[in-house]
C-alpha cells in the first residue's frame, strides 16, 4: 500500500496516523493497549460481531480508519494487513438467538467479551468505542472514547477486523438463503430486504425482536 503515496500525501498520512495513535501513547504504562469495536448492532438478521486488536506500538498501516470511511476493498485489504501485523487479534460473535434473548446491548458485551478472553498475549486496557464491557476483571482499565473508531488507531483495527468478519459471514448466509440478497445489504433494514421478509417470511438467521413490526 505505501507505494502508492509519494511525497506530500504520504507525509499527510503518515501524520494523521500518529494523530489517531495518541491514545494508545498515552495508556501504554498500564500494558498492552487493546482497541474493540463491534459490526452489525442495527441489522435485523444475522449476528452481532466484535473485534479485538492489540498493534504493535511502531505499527504503521496505511489507510487504517472508521470501517464506515474506507471502500469495501479497503476495508479487506487492511482486514490481511491487521491480521498478519497485530501482536494479537480476536474476534467475538453472538448469534440472532443470543440478541433475541439477552438483548442487542448485553450480546454486544458477550461478543466484547468473548474477543478479548480469545487474546494471547493478554492486554492491559481497552480502548472502546464508547462503552464500558461489564463483567470484565477489574484489573483491567477500559477508556470509552466517543467516536473512538476514528481517534484511536487499534479501535479503527478492532472495526474494520469485526465488519469484515460480519460481511463474509453474511456473504456465506446469502448462499443459503438467497432471496434475502444478504450479500448485498448485510441484513440491514434496507427496502429490498424488508419486501422480501414480508413475501418469504423470517429466515432461521433474522432477530425475532427486531423483525415484529415486518411480519
Amino acid at each position: 500500500m505505501a507505494r502508492v503515496l509519494k511525497g506530500e500525501k504520504l507525509e499527510q498520512e503518515l501524520l494523521r496516523l500518529e494523530q489517531i495513535k495518541a491514545y494508545e501513547q498515552e495508556y501504554q504504562w498500564a500494558g498492552l493497549v487493546c482497541g474493540i469495536d463491534e459490526a452489525g448492532r442495527g441489522p435485523l438478521a444475522g449476528p452481532v460481531v466484535a473485534g479485538a486488536v492489540i498493534l504493535p506500538a511502531d505499527c504503521r498501516i496505511l489507510y487504517l480508519n472508521d470501517s464506515k470511511k474506507l471502500s469495501e476493498k479497503r476495508r479487506e485489504e487492511l482486514f490481511l494487513e491487521i491480521k498478519e501485523k497485530a501482536v494479537s487479534w480476536a474476534v467475538g460473535i453472538a448469534s440472532p438467538e443470543e440478541i433475541d434473548e439477552i438483548n442487542i446491548l448485553q450480546a454486544t458485551y458477550r461478543a466484547m467479551r468473548q474477543a478479548v478472553g480469545q487474546l494471547n498475549p493478554a492486554p492491559g486496557v481497552l480502548l472502546n468505542d464508547a462503552v464500558t464491557i461489564p463483567e470484565l476483571p477489574e484489573s483491567l482499565t477500559q477508556v470509552p472514547i466517543i467516536k473512538g473508531d476514528a481517534k484511536s488507531v487499534s479501535i479503527a483495527a478492532a472495526s474494520i477486523l469485526a465488519k469484515v468478519t460480519r460481511d463474509h459471514m453474511m456473504i456465506e448466509y446469502d448462499k443459503i438463503y438467497p432471496e434475502y440478497g444478504f450479500a448485498r445489504h448485510k441484513g440491514y433494514g434496507t427496502a429490498v430486504h424488508i419486501s422480501a421478509l414480508k413475501e418469504y417470511g423470517p429466515c432461521p438467521i433474522h432477530r425475532r425482536s427486531f423483525i415484529t413490526r415486518f411480519v
